[in-house]
């Protein structure tokens, strides 16, 4: 599911550039606003965007594509629940609408509500039984960790922790209890706090690597379930549990805050110095090598880069995080993150909130430094 949600905007973005489910008369308020906001999504300009697909809206009620653009440009600001209203209003307006269905399944899926997802899928199956990409969705999502596939789970107000049967048990509690205390810690430094259930699976090495297919440098994986392997390290260091949970859960946080378009630096260095030590680790790191890799080489995923690398690259990055959260503080680490969300270029958003040029501050890390 890692690339889900981008492939559903290129699927929406698609349709709406092929005209499939309406946009109304063309040269109506209605189809020149609709546009407006599909272009503006298209660029990465997600408030204008949902101020343009209101005002189609508002113009022609009955337009479920409209609909649609409005809940995508409310899920990449970070509102799921007027997104999930959204949506289903498209398909409320139009059941058959399948590339909606695909788009509220998958919102639903990362919020921890399998079982919706797996409903809207089936629903959506009706209307569309040979559509492969809804076939290939629901095979995936029947087989995820649940109770119904045999599942035990240990819960919170905040959390399902899912584990594989009655000897996992003390890990699941204490895993849950690892998790309400980070979830007020790093909420509170974020000012956010998610309002629905994340879900925590553990499993076996093996388990992990085959539903993750994550870099073997990987301690635990994030996709809208917070997925991690409970044996070796987990189970031998320490605080590693404490580590690896406040990690993810970090990044549930970020999201929540910003769905898509946080430089990988800044979403792995914030992930890295809430965990217990986190900073210190980074320091020593850094203290002991020389190796540098510059800001701007790290603004993309980490999946590809070596062991060595990688290790590098979350000590950097978190030096990074770190350096930020000293000069200006929380809030405008979050208000950075809300510019990056409404669709502010990154550049321009990090002067206005960090009072510095990106490229100085980028330019800062270097070996000689």
């Amino acid at each position: 599911m890692k690339l889900v949600r981008a492939a559903a905007c290129a699927c929406a973005l698609a349709m709406a550039a092929s005209g499939e489910g309406g946009q109304g008369i063309p040269g109506t308020r209605a189809s020149v606003a609709g546009r407006a906001g599909w272009d503006a999504i298209r660029d990465g300009r997600n408030e204008e965007a949902a101020t343009a697909f209101a005002a189609a809206i508002e113009a022609e009620p009955r337009d479920p594509s409209l609909y649609l653009g409005a809940g995508l440009a409310a899920q990449l600001l970070g509102n799921i629940a007027k997104a999930r209203e959204l949506l289903e209003q498209a398909l409320k307006l139009a059941p058959n609408f399948t590339t909606a269905s695909l788009l509220l399944g998958d919102l639903l899926y990362r919020n921890s509500d399998l079982e919706g997802a797996i409903d809207v899928y089936e629903t959506a199956a009706k209307y569309a039984p040979d559509d492969k990409t809804l076939a290939g969705r629901l095979t995936r999502l029947r087989q995820e960790a649940s109770p119904a596939n045999g599942y035990f789970q240990s819960r919170s107000a905040h959390f399902t922790v899912l584990f594989e049967g009655p000897a996992d048990e003390a890990m699941a509690s204490r895993a849950v209890d690892l998790l309400e205390s980070a979830y007020w810690r790093v909420g509170t430094a974020l000012y956010t706090f998610p309002d629905q259930v994340i879900t925590v699976v553990l499993y076996t090495e093996q388990q992990f690597r085959d539903t993750t297919r994550s870099p073997s440098w990987a301690a635990a994986s994030y996709d809208g379930r917070i997925r991690i392997p409970m044996r070796g390290a987990l189970e031998q260091a320490p605080g590693e549990l404490d580590r690896v949970l406040t990690h993810e859960l970090t990044h549930e946080m970020i999201r929540a805050i910003a769905p898509r378009g946080v430089p990988t630096w800044l979403n792995e260095g914030l992930a890295v110095m809430f965990e217990p030590e986190g900073t210190q680790w980074a320091d020593q790191v850094l203290r002991t090598s020389n190796a540098r890799i510059p800001l701007g080489d790290l603004a993309g995923s980490f999946d590809k880069l070596s062991s060595n690398q990688a290790r590098t690259a979350y000590a950097e990055s978190a030096d990074a995080a770190h350096r930020l959260f000293d000069q200006v503080g929380g809030a405008s680490i979050v208000a950075l993150l809300q510019d990056i969300a409404r669709g502010i270029p990154l550049s321009e958003a990090f002067e206005h909130r960090m009072l510095t040029p990106y490229d100085s501050f980028a330019a800062s890390f270097s070996p000689a430094r």
